[in-house]
């Protein structure tokens, strides 16, 4: 492309009279009524007649040549509308105010005890339900607490104080029906941490006075005030803030943690290895000892067996076989209500045969002659029952290990209850589970009980018992207390290898399937990272640092999403809705307007190179098409069919997405990337090639060209003119760039902004218009906040100032969006008849008239006077 010192004359005496111009338009324009703030309606309007109409398309001045009414082409109207921004007076009544009432007090006050609104509803159909489900789940909740007090190193009566207190007060708050509250493995192990670690700072003295049921009720009184605390002031989302892949991770691991500190007991050989190491040196030290093993093992190994096998036929092959050879018998119901109960009841059953044989073996015995080891005396009824107070000194020492402990407690609670009400259909309030689990366990220091959560396996039971209230749990709570009475004699005779392949069996559910696995790897490669990384910290660390990295990573993902954004820059197509289409095997339609009424689709056919037109449907194409933004890298994203091609924007326009809120996180990256697209897009508004190499600023050297003195040494081509000499226009080539005019930002993902974000968006316009030489049209589309369009009008954006965006610069493309409503009955604005049609219809300015700069939607550019 040739360009000669003529034409370059010719252009720049065409800038000189633009600007010229321009000077001129502001002096006229910049001290009129309205312009630097159209927000306080200079013109005279007021509240009342904010649906005048004008005939101009924005701010213009009649009296200019450039800004007539014929010159901008636009024979439509838009009533005008005065936006206001948000003040704090309005934020208090539509988001505090209703908070302040005395109702909301008194509905707050009624949400801690839900059992108020449903209880006068409760009915004898519901009672035989929440009976049947709360024995069911007494039965199964007995052998299970004194299990699980094994795994928490406690004696079994405080597993099964915690479960009946736990199962009373439960009742009471909480908000769903399915959740059993008590003993479960995986706090029962990390009480067995808390224990060994405070035992490990007490001295010797202490040691005879601090025990360790004294250190497990000391940290339920602690977790429970925390719990209730934090339910209590309503910050239930803090729980939310680790995702369900963290939490299903240290489950696996901890699962994996207690089933291998049982096999030594299920082996008969507990006391030769230290269950409390790390998961691979107890798995490890487990198979060292397997030549020590005893006969335990017959009494833990055959149960294990039965315990699987019984699972797999009463779950899966007997109802399999009813619905074979039973189909349509009336006793079907009955054989599978049979094999339901006969499923739950497993665990019990398993116990108390082996308990008879137990009986038989070791009755009249003593210790040292018994050939198994058995449960040995478990007090009758409720032991030391009153206040508790824990001694001088161990709320302290108990203190460093509550964040961890605080989080088993309340993730694995909170997700078990909203599963279950995903299910089963009911909201779970979660600030209302976690008063819920506080005060149960603050309760439960009055019978000295360690701390209790929702067990997953005992849920999904009570849920397929058909619980109907959460009032079953008074019966499972009744089960529990009646045993502590009544049947303690039989519990000395109970075989501890019994007892752990009960809790090998319920505990290895926790362990996430290979289908999870997979699963989570197919949703986000982050989350199967995430899973498996917390499971072998977890095996090969502690269950602290598997809670420690969890918390660590999901604070991690969520600062990078937010501190990294995918800012996308959009181009356009136009797209139309089918409804009710017929789908034909074509890799995209030709349509062929014939007349100007008439039109067939043409069927393109890749393979032969075909066109083949198909008859249409109607006389007339009825398609309406409307611009749609999407991001270049679409084929990427996924938003579009690859195949399609993306518009750009006209030269001089750039629009940019924001895919997160805009805060002082990410405010720098999203600079960076618009300021480097504006430099690669674009051209500088000053001529930099007639500059004097040694007059560039360092940061814009222009091309590298060898020093004099190397040009003679490698013998290069002499050149005419020195270096140092501005460098002529006829040996360079023209920068056919555009120069910036406009830069549309679209926030409709941006929920929030903050003061560092908006400084450096204005930083940005600076160094933009500086770029450029000249004032560029900052737009902004779908704005969610009121606050965050605020913050930009009160640093100048959005508005008419003389600052940054005088009248001159917006001169035949001003846009604004309108709205149809069709309220003839309550809207006073005159009608607008509808072409061709005997109706009418009202329009109102979609965003306000003094903000030309705000649009709900990405304006069609493409249409203005760029």
């Amino acid at each position: 492309m040739s360009f000669d010192l003529d034409d370059l004359e010719d252009l720049e005496l065409e800038y000189n009279q633009y600007k010229t111009v321009e000077e001129q338009g502001n002096s006229d324009v910049g001290d009129s009524s309205g312009n630097d703030d159209l927000g306080n309606a200079g013109d005279g309007l007021t509240k009342d007649s904010k649906f005048v109409f004008e005939k101009d398309l924005g701010y213009t001045d009649d009296s200019n040549e450039l800004t007539r009414e014929s010159f901008l082409n636009s024979s439509e109207n838009v009533p005008r509308y005065i936006e206001e921004t948000v003040t704090l007076k309005e934020y208090y009544n539509h988001s505090i105010r209703h908070y302040l009432t005395f109702k909301s007090f008194g509905n707050y006050l009624i949400s801690i005890f839900p059992i108020i609104k449903w209880l006068p509803f409760y009915n004898y159909k519901w009672l035989i339900s929440d009976l049947i489900a709360g024995i069911t789940i007494g039965c199964v909740l007995v052998p299970q607490s004194m299990s699980y007090a094994q795994i928490a190193t406690l004696p079994p009566q405080y597993g099964l104080y915690s479960s009946f207190v736990g199962a009373y007060t439960y009742s009471l708050f909480a908000t769903s029906k399915d959740v059993c509250i008590g003993p479960v493995a995986v706090m029962s192990l990390q009480t067995a941490k808390v224990i060994q670690h405070v035992n490990s700072s007490l001295t010797e003295e202490q040691k005879t006075y601090i025990t360790a049921p004294l250190i497990a009720t000391t940290l339920a009184l602690l977790c429970g005030i925390i719990s209730a605390g934090v339910g209590l002031l309503r910050l239930g989302f803090l729980v939310e803030l680790i995702s369900l892949n963290a939490v299903t991770g240290f489950m696996t691991g901890s699962a994996l943690n207690i089933i291998s500190g049982q096999v030594p007991a299920l082996m008969g050989y507990a006391s030769e290895v230290n269950t409390r190491e790390a998961t691979y040196k107890v798995i490890i030290n487990t198979l060292k000892h397997l030549p020590d093993t005893k006969i335990d093992a017959i009494f833990g190994l055959i149960p294990l067996v039965i315990l699987y096998f019984w699972k797999w036929w009463f779950s899966s092959m007997g109802p399999k076989l009813v619905d074979r050879y039973y189909p349509n018998s009336k006793y079907k119901k009955y054989i599978k209500a049979f094999y339901f109960y006969g499923n739950a009841m497993r665990s019990g059953i398993i116990i108390i045969v082996m308990t008879s044989i137990s009986w038989s073996v070791t009755r009249g015995k003593s210790k040292s002659e018994r050939p198994i080891s058995i449960l040995g005396t478990v007090p009758s009824g409720l032991q030391e029952v009153g206040v508790f107070t824990p001694p001088n000194g161990l709320l302290a020492k108990v203190a460093p290990e509550l964040p961890s402990s605080i989080i088993v407690l309340l993730l694995e609670h909170i997700a078990i209850a909203k599963s279950f009400g995903r299910v089963n259909d009911y909201k779970v309030v979660p600030d209302q589970e976690l008063i819920a689990i506080g005060i149960s366990n603050l309760i439960g220091t009055f019978f000295n009980s360690y701390p209790v959560t929702g067990s997953f396996s005992r849920s999904a039971l009570k849920a397929k018992c058909n619980v109907k209230t959460p009032l079953s749990g008074i019966f499972t709570g009744s089960c529990v207390l009646l045993a502590l009475y009544c049947l303690t004699g039989a519990f000395f005779y109970i075989p501890k290898a019994t007892l752990s392949a009960v809790i090998i069996h319920a505990v290895s559910d926790l362990v996430a399937s290979y289908k999870t696995t997979w699963s989570f790897w197919k949703m986000n490669p982050l989350d199967f990272i995430c899973f498996i990384t917390t499971v072998f910290i977890t095996v090969f660390a502690s269950i602290e640092d598997g809670i420690y990295f969890t918390m660590c990573w999901s604070a991690a993902i969520l600062l990078f999403k937010v501190a990294f954004p995918a800012g996308k820059f959009l181009g356009y197509v136009k797209i139309a809705e089918i409804v009710n289409p017929e789908i034909v095997d074509s890799d995209y339609l030709v349509e062929k307007a014939e007349t100007s009424v008439q039109y067939s689709t043409v069927l393109m056919n890749p393979e032969k190179g075909e066109l083949s037109y198909l008859s249409s449907k109607s006389s007339e194409s009825q398609l309406k098409y409307h611009i749609k933004w999407i991001p270049y890298d679409h084929a990427y994203t996924k938003e579009m069919n690859p195949n399609v091609e993306v518009t750009p924007p006209p030269d001089g326009v750039i629009v940019y997405r924001l895919t997160e809120s805009f805060t002082y996180i990410n405010c720098s990256r999203n600079y960076e990337t618009l300021y480097d697209k504006v430099k690669e897009l674009t051209r500088p508004g000053q001529l930099m090639t007639h500059i004097k190499k040694s007059d560039r600023p360092w940061n814009d050297p222009g091309d590298w060209k060898p020093p004099k003195f190397l040009k003679n040494i490698i013998n290069w081509r002499k050149n005419k003119n020195k270096d140092d000499e501005p460098t002529t226009f006829d040996n360079k080539v023209v920068d056919t760039r555009p120069i910036l005019k406009i830069i549309c930002l679209d926030f409709s993902q941006v929920a929030q902004t903050d003061s560092t974000a908006l400084q450096s968006l204005l930083d940005l316009r600076r160094a933009i218009n500086k770029y450029a030489d000249r004032q560029v049209e900052f737009h902004f589309s779908g704005i969610l906040s009121p606050w965050v369009k605020k913050g930009l009008v009160n640093l100048g954006f959005g508005t008419v100032n003389k600052e940054y965006s005088d009248e001159s610069i917006i001169i035949g493309h001003t846009s604004y969006h309108v709205v149809k409503t069709e309220d003839l009955e309550n809207n006073p604005m005159t009608t607008v008849e509808e072409p061709n049609q005997n109706s009418s219809y009202y329009i109102h300015a979609g965003t306000g008239t003094n903000f030309p700069f705000f649009h709900i939607e990405i304006p069609d550019f493409s249409k203005w006077n760029i």
